[in-house]
């Protein structure tokens, strides 16, 4: 697959098998970056569900308490710093932090680069259910080119977002001096199982970039845009601008003794049962139809281009939201496996319609380079062309 590494930043292309298997018990693909399938063909996924079934949550539980109580003030200042979007993740974490367990959260976010309707909505129920919010919404000129860097170079737009959703919180805990940082939970393992973090109750700073990052640094990425793009080479590209893409100088973050913790640690992690107690308690609001791509309407609401983040991982690694959804409400036991693969089948591969006229605008592209990116990331153990139009060569069964 030699062609996927023409001035391809995307690292996780290079460690993906060459055949396609899905999981016995989901329908998750081996395709998902950093996923394990074991002997009998499951995924490390479900396996770490598995596990999760045995876990003494009672002692998690009174881990948790006693790191709050190492952190814990008394003075009426922030204890806790919250990533949050007002998301039915952050909304559930927030309120259990400040609620149940008696501390006092300060809350930031990242906006996103094209708020929805119900997203900003839900932001605002959030703060207005009691949190302190500090919103930060970087120069949107930069913003858009980085955009457009991500999408060609990365295979996914949103990429640029995730880079300011992980790093603006640490800016944020370091200013401020709050040293405990509380994230949902840790996407490499409640998604991928990832057996090197399955027991761990936060990443080390070392890990972001090739766990949460695809392998790819900011300065790589900046310095490839000013030296192959004609829209980046000649931009304003500021250090000041660029700050909270990137994260703070590793020693200062490990003198400030500032963690990232995840709450899927000490709390089984079932994120249906966050979306009723984010709706019961910060006010979340469903999106008013189903989401593009899939069968739900409470989760990823908040930004326009959610739905191409999921599309071009369709595109990229040959499964999309639906599978992605339908997977861990096998693992939940929501739905049985059968009735997971009748949903993707139906709703997987989805083309986000709603929103890509706002897209290719926000991007300053045409349909036609739209398309010429989209099919340069269609890998050939993945795609084949009957009739002049792309098939999956492996569905789920």
């Amino acid at each position: 697959m030699a062609e996927f590494q023409r001035g391809n930043l995307d690292r996780q292309f290079l460690t993906l098998p060459e055949e396609v298997k899905f999981c016995k018990k989901c329908v998750i693909s081996n395709q998902r970056p950093r996923i394990v399938f074991d002997e009998e063909g499951v995924c490390s996924a479900c396996r770490n569900a598995d596990y999760k079934e045995q876990v003494d949550w009672k002692q998690r539980e009174l881990e948790l308490e006693q790191l709050l109580d190492k952190h814990r003030r008394n003075d009426g200042y922030w204890d806790v710093l919250v990533p949050a979007s007002g998301g039915k993740d952050s909304g559930f974490v927030a309120h259990e932090l400040k609620h149940k367990w008696g501390m006092n959260p300060l809350t930031v976010t990242w906006t996103p680069m094209l708020y929805t309707d119900i997203g900003r909505t839900n932001w605002q129920g959030f703060v207005d259910s009691g949190f302190t919010n500090l919103f930060c919404a970087p120069n949107g000129d930069l913003q858009r080119k980085m955009a457009r860097l991500c999408f060609e170079e990365l295979g996914d737009a949103f990429h640029v977002f995730v880079l300011g959703q992980v790093h603006y919180p640490i800016w944020i805990a370091q200013k401020f001096g709050i040293p405990l940082v509380f994230y949902g939970e840790n996407g490499a393992v409640e998604y991928a199982g990832d057996p090197q973090l399955a027991d761990k109750p936060y990443m080390a700073p070392e890990d972001w970039n090739t766990r949460l990052l695809k392998g790819c640094s900011l300065d790589e990425l900046v310095a490839y845009g000013k030296s192959n793009k004609d829209y980046f080479a000649g931009a304003d590209v500021r250090g000041s601008d660029l700050l909270f893409y990137g994260a703070p100088p590793m020693e200062e973050i490990k003198r400030a003794g500032i963690r990232k913790y995840y709450y899927s640690y000490y709390h089984k992690w079932v994120p249906q049962e966050n979306y009723y107690y984010a709706a019961e308690h910060t006010g979340l609001k469903p999106n008013p139809e189903r989401s593009e791509g899939t069968y739900s309407k409470y989760a990823s609401l908040d930004d326009r281009l959610d739905g191409m983040h999921y599309w071009m991982g369709f595109i990229k690694f040959g499964f999309g939201r639906a599978t992605q959804d339908a997977s861990h409400e096998v693992r939940d036991g929501h739905i049985t496996r059968e009735e997971a693969v009748a949903l993707v089948n139906r709703y997987d591969g989805e083309f986000p319609q709603k929103y890509y006229r706002d897209f290719l605008d926000f991007l300053g592209i045409s349909e036609e380079h739209f398309h010429q990116v989209a099919d340069s990331w269609r890998r050939p153990n993945i795609w084949t062309k009957q009739d002049g139009e792309w098939v999956l060569r492996h569905r789920v069964a």
